[in-house]
C-alpha cells in the first residue's frame, strides 16, 4: 500500500496550488483517507478528509471555504485545491488513509497509512 503526495511548491500569499496523492495497492473507495499539514515546530493537524462510512467530506475550520478536496477513483488519485492561500498555510502535506471508519477524522492517530509528504510554502 503506498500513497505518494506531489504538487508543492513555493506560492504568493492570496495564490492558488493543488495537491495530489496517487495511492497504489488499495482500492481507494474503501479507504477514508485525509489530508493532513505539519508546519515546524507544531503538531500534525487535519486539513480535510474523505470518510467512506457517511460519504461525507469534512474540512479544518482554518481552511473551510478555501481548500477543496477530491478524488479521481479511476486513477486511484485524490486532490487537494487550495486557494486564497495564506503564510499561515506553509507547512508539509501529507495524505493518510485507513480501511476502518474514522472517528475523529483530524487525529492522526486514526490513520494507519501515511505518504512522505510535499512542501508547501506561502511567501512574498
Amino acid at each position: 500500500l503506498q500513497l505518494v503526495e506531489s504538487g508543492g511548491d513555493l506560492v504568493q500569499p492570496g495564490g492558488s496550488l493543488t495537491l495530489s496523492c496517487t495511492t497504489s495497492g488499495f482500492t481507494l473507495a474503501n479507504y477514508a483517507i485525509g489530508w493532513f499539514r505539519q508546519a515546524p515546530g507544531k503538531e500534525r493537524e487535519g486539513v480535510s478528509c474523505i470518510s467512506r462510512s457517511d460519504a461525507m467530506t469534512y474540512y479544518a475550520d482554518s481552511v473551510k471555504d478555501r481548500f477543496t478536496m477530491s478524488e479521481d477513483l479511476a486513477k486511484n488519485t485524490v486532490y487537494l485545491q487550495m486557494n486564497s492561500l495564506k503564510p499561515e498555510d506553509a507547512a508539509v502535506y501529507y495524505c493518510a488513509a485507513t480501511r476502518f471508519e474514522v472517528a475523529i477524522w483530524y487525529r492522526p492517530a486514526e490513520y494507519d497509512f501515511w505518504g512522505q509528504g510535499t512542501q508547501v510554502t506561502v511567501s512574498s
